[in-house]
């Protein structure tokens, strides 16, 4: 194995996730062979899809839809548009997404999805028909719907492309009463909370508040407790940064 692949492999979502987990069960008395189950990927759906535009102009897409654990119901995880998405990245994020609601006893399983393109070189119609295509691929195999699969907005997507999700699901499956749950971060005006744009950001925010009222654990860092005087800097690459 060359240095560069070995570097690849060390630097891959996936792996990093896994030993992360493995790290954390180091100190939990489970029987291995139900931590390998606990850390396992239960599925993933690849596919592609056409999609027609102008005229008899089609494009193929990539698409992903991965369930990390389905101790609970529904699974839930964002949906993401970028050209860089991949399916290690994807199982990931569904691992990550399980045992954040763990953590905090919220009674979900871990989920995520995404479509591999830069919806900035696309218009907003033509996003539509990406988003309404893929959608109904997820649901041909059952991979969303109210009370099993419910995705949210992630990198690249937001209300609007939560609204045609629910709006596609609607068309599919007409008559259910309760279609809008198919999917989270949907407009105010389709049954979508107040607040849920900026809700990530906030997590943020009360997450530095809380750490830096520990003044022993800032003093190591030279620092010293409380948010007040200090400036921040921000980097991301993710649906906050």
């Amino acid at each position: 194995m060359s240095t560069l692949t070995a570097v690849k492999e060390d630097l891959n979502f996936n792996r990093i996730v896994s030993r992360q987990f493995d790290r954390a069960a180091k100190y939990l008395r489970i029987d291995p062979a139900l931590l390998g189950q606990i850390k396992a990927c239960n599925n993933v759906y690849y596919f592609q899809f056409p999609v027609r535009f102008h005229g008899e102009h089609y494009e193929i897409f990539e698409g992903w839809r991965a369930e990390h654990s389905q101790h609970q119901k529904p699974v839930k995880g964002g949906i993401r548009f970028s050209d860089m998405v991949s399916q290690d990245e994807i199982m990931a994020l569904a691992a990550l997404m399980t045992y954040k609601c763990a953590i905090v006893d919220v009674p979900f399983g871990g989920s995520k999805g995404g479509v591999r393109f830069n919806p900035k070189k696309y218009t907003a119609e033509q996003i539509e028909k990406i988003t309404r295509r893929f959608t109904a691929e997820l649901i041909r195999k059952e991979y969303i719907g109210p009370g099993e699969n419910v995705p949210g907005p992630d990198v690249g997507t937001g209300e609007r492309e939560m609204a045609w999700i629910a709006d596609t699901f609607d068309t599919f499956r007409p008559g259910g009463i309760d279609n809008l749950a198919c999917v989270t971060g949907k407009p105010v005006s389709l049954g979508g909370i107040a607040g849920r744009r900026e809700a990530t950001g906030r997590g943020v925010q009360y997450g530095l508040r809380e750490a830096f009222r520990h003044a022993e654990d800032m003093k190591k860092i030279g620092l010293t407790a409380g948010l007040e005087g200090k400036t921040v800097v921000f980097q991301g690459f993710g649906n906050v940064g």
